[in-house]
């Protein structure tokens, strides 16, 4: 212990002189609360006056006092001793040309930095872990216990795995079928007919989907020769297809977007959400929120 506090100072001197400071700015506090107050009541106006000369002569003594006395203990303190071990980083601050060469300033300033980055990123990271799983539609009817516990999670899948998922996914939803076809080889078609308002065709790459069209029930689904009526849903189902991301767990992207896909079922029964109409331009509300599953307009959605 005795080797830590051997730096070169007095330490009795340097304690006495924090007092001595600490008795130097109470007689200067003093010294400015009389002139705050100046002549107090006498009976004349000459003892008011020879009263207040002589209290403030008396703070400026004790002024005086005190500063001399810390004058003497500062010289008793010491200098600090300059070997301390600091072994190389030492020398960057005796530096000689601070405007070239700032690096001590600099690594400063970049361990500053660095700590602030490291705490910044914990915080988003805590952020993106409890939003991990709440791009999903809500899973109507799915319990835990039938996911299965272990998933590829390789963007190349074996095939019977895709079609188990497929299987599970059309014995959810009674309303839905699912026609599943491989016309080029590994990759899947489906042919997902939902009740009797529209067929929809999703190109999948592995558990992947990669493209949907959605047509009218009546419409022929191999062909470009429709009304397009459908065209707004096709545009929605792209843009379902973008917010429903998960690629450590795709069975759980397809899953979702077939309940989101699923909603569909009263396109022309259900009204908007917003203005409470059936029709607007001719048009149903063809738009599903992601979350809620809700009918909107596509202009009453903003």
């Amino acid at each position: 212990m005795a080797d830590v506090l051997n730096v070169g100072v007095n330490l009795d001197a340097f304690s006495q002189a924090i007092h001595s400071i600490q008795a130097l700015r109470s007689s200067v506090t003093r010294v400015f609360d009389c002139l705050k107050d100046g002549m107090k009541n006498k009976e004349s106006q000459e003892s008011r006056e020879r009263a207040f000369v002589s209290e403030f002569q008396d703070n400026l003594h004790s002024v005086n006092r005190d500063l001399n006395e810390l004058e003497r203990l500062s010289n008793l303190v010491g200098k600090p001793s300059e070997n301390h071990p600091l072994h190389n980083s030492g020398l960057l601050s005796l530096d000689p040309v601070h405007d070239k060469t700032p690096l001590y300033s600099q690594l400063l300033q970049a361990y500053k930095w660095s700590n602030k980055l490291q705490f910044h990123a914990g915080l988003a990271s805590g952020l993106l872990n409890q939003q991990s799983l709440k791009r999903s539609a809500n899973q109507m009817g799915v319990s835990a216990k039938r996911r299965p516990k272990a998933q590829p999670t390789t963007l190349v899948l074996p095939i019977q795995y895709i079609d188990d998922v497929i299987s599970r996914i059309d014995r959810m939803f009674p309303e839905m079928t699912i026609h599943l076809s491989r016309p080029n080889g590994t990759s899947a078609m489906l042919l997902v007919t939902l009740g009797k308002v529209l067929k929809v065709i999703v190109v999948m790459r592995s558990l992947f989907i990669d493209r949907t069209i959605v047509k009218g029930y009546n419409e022929n689904v191999y062909t470009d020769d429709g009304k397009h009526y459908y065209t707004p849903v096709t545009d929605h189902a792209t843009t379902a297809l973008l917010h429903y991301q998960l690629p450590q767990m795709p069975d759980v992207v397809v899953r979702s977007f077939m309940t989101w896909l699923r909603s569909y079922i009263k396109l022309f029964q259900a009204p908007c959400q917003r203005c409470g109409k059936f029709l607007q331009d001719g048009l149903p509300p063809t738009w599903r929120d992601f979350r809620t599953l809700e009918a909107f307009h596509d202009t009453c959605r903003q």
